[in-house]
């Protein structure tokens, strides 16, 4: 009997990624291995977002040629998020190297109660320090009957909880029949999903704060079955590395947009991300970070080191902060939470 191993690194659209590999393999016959040593296939699915997934996906490629050399007929694959500079490096380590799953693929689901449903791949916002313009390639929004079929499905088993998934969730956008032709945002998808019946809860990720508009807010407001946690990243505090980071918005616009949030939704449950040690950010310009952090107060907070990636418009700025540095301002904001 062949079996299979999935290592998957990254954020949930590569765990959803893996979900329908793992369909994939099992109708061509393989069955699941319990370790990676009992693997005669094991499919590597990498994220090229942090330094830190990319050592990690080294590290393992390096104990897949190792029992290469105890399983002659074991074979390696590699997809996901990789950049060309490491698809070049590892070409010749493992066997193949996969494109991104088509989305429309059926997922062998984790969990007999939680589902990721992808809504869209891709992001058109190319922040500087960012490879997934580069990885995923632009927007593509699924087709709104698709996702709503899906998710009537997953209902009707009994799921109770939905995450859909998408780089920027809040610019997905799709042409649907429904009575006459419009527009599906995605507001509007949340509320026709909010309209199927069922126990169920709707979860997204992720939001980008320059598209979270008074419509979504509202509609996140009233839709019952729609979650009041609200993953919004800010990665900085400070408005000259914002511009720096290309994110199309200043700190004063994101206060003012969770405090509309707040104000609609009393409930609501706010999470973000920032990157600390960007090229040029002084202490001073860290220190509004700090600021923006004690002010909004967040639910929940993930705080990554930067680090430059290859082709990005941040690569070509030097890397002034100093990893102890960068260490010490993560550990300041890690307390915070």
């Amino acid at each position: 009997m062949k079996r299979y191993f999935i290592k998957t690194f990254g954020c949930q659209m590569n765990k959803s990624d893996s979900e329908r590999i793992a369909f994939k393999l099992e109708k061509q016959g393989y069955k699941p291995a319990q370790k990676i040593e009992q693997a005669d296939l094991i499919v590597i699915n990498v994220c090229s977002v942090r330094q830190s997934a990319i050592d990690r996906a080294h590290s393992l490629i390096k104990k897949c040629q190792q029992l290469k050399t105890k399983n002659k007929k074991l074979k390696t694959i590699l997809t996901g998020c990789i950049l060309e500079k490491d698809k070049k490096i590892w070409k010749e380590q493992v066997d193949e190297i996969w494109p991104h799953i088509d989305l429309e693929i059926a997922p062998k689901y984790c969990s007999k109660t939680a589902a990721y449903v992808p809504i869209m791949t891709g992001c058109n916002n190319f922040c500087s320090y960012c490879v997934v313009p580069y990885t995923r390639g632009r927007e593509r929004s699924r087709p709104a009957e698709k996702i709503i079929k899906q998710v009537k499905a997953l209902v009707k088993k009994g799921y109770k909880e939905i995450t859909l998934l998408g780089q920027n969730v809040n610019s997905y956008s799709w042409s649907m029949r429904h009575g006459k032709w419009k527009i599906i945002n995605f507001p509007k998808l949340l509320k026709l999903l909010n309209e199927i019946p069922g126990n169920f809860q709707i979860k997204f990720l992720t939001s980008h704060p320059k598209d979270m508009s008074d419509e979504l807010i509202k509609t996140i407001a009233q839709c019952e079955k729609v979650s009041k946690e609200i993953h919004l990243p800010v990665q900085s505090g400070d408005n000259k590395i914002l511009k720096a980071m290309n994110r199309g918005y200043t700190a004063g616009h994101y206060k003012k947009l969770v405090k509309k949030i707040r104000q609609q939704i009393p409930e609501a449950q706010i999470s973000t991300d920032i990157i600390v040690g960007f090229p040029g950010e002084t202490k001073k310009q860290f220190e509004n970070t700090v600021k923006l952090m004690k002010e909004i107060k967040f639910s929940n907070a993930y705080i990554a080191c930067y680090s430059p990636r290859a082709g990005t418009a941040a690569a070509k700025l030097k890397d002034d902060v100093p990893p102890d540095e960068k260490k010490r301002r993560k550990r300041i904001l890690m307390k915070m939470i």
